[in-house]
């Protein structure tokens, strides 16, 4: 876990950049391509054209992530897969809270990511059919000058007709897999709403 965090942030940025890139193979269709070339070129110009009022106003930064980057991402799959077992005992209100509270931290991340991207190349690869009906696997790499190439993997999914990205895989490390242990010790400390605490300081103190 300690190998993935340390190249976490670095690599969200190819989260950001997956979606400037059309998808390749047949697995992606035409109009999902368009939508994520749309959403991508859309960010990032208004990054470019807003860039010394977010300098001078970060919050801005999570607003436009939230806005443009959020919605293609499933945070209902991704905190379900992430809590794991302990899902299903949660209540309703609960699970709304963690889902909540789980796609804040994120974006704030991915958001942060953004800030600090420096010009680094990503590569993509054609898309690959994922291991499950409905879902495709988009490899991607991360390179920079002196440092190897950190190979990215990017789960989708069909989501009511659209495709949605339900996990990152990180140089063989799983986003969701990264997180699971973490939230199952939190669990085990303090339960389901010792968990929502936690990340709901995080946020906070993110802010």
């Amino acid at each position: 876990m300690k190998k993935a965090s340390r190249i976490f942030n670095a690599v969200l940025v190819g989260a950001l950049l997956l979606l400037g890139a059309p998808f390749g193979g047949a697995a992606a269709d035409d109009s999902a391509t368009a939508l994520v070339e749309r959403t991508a070129e859309g960010m990032l110009r208004t990054l470019e054209a807003r860039r010394g009022e977010i300098d001078a106003n970060p919050q801005l930064i999570y607003e436009l992530v939230g806005n443009k980057l959020a919605p293609h991402f499933d945070f209902q799959m991704i905190t379900r897969s992430a809590v794991g077992k302990d899902w299903n005992s949660a209540s309703s209100a609960q699970q709304g809270q963690l889902v909540s509270a789980f796609r804040e931290m994120l974006v704030r991340t991915y958001a942060k990511a953004l800030m600090k991207y420096s010009g680094e190349e990503i590569v993509y690869q054609s898309s690959k059919p994922g291991t499950r009906a409905d879902t495709i696997v988009v490899p991607t790499e991360v390179r920079a000058p002196g440092a190897p190439a950190i190979p990215i993997d990017y789960r989708m999914h069909k989501l009511s007709g659209d495709w949605k990205v339900y996990d990152v895989v990180i140089d063989n490390v799983s986003l969701i897999s990264n997180y699971r242990g973490q939230f199952r010790t939190s669990i085990g400390r303090n339960g389901i709403d010792g968990l929502i605490r936690e990340l709901e300081s995080k946020n906070a103190a993110g802010a």
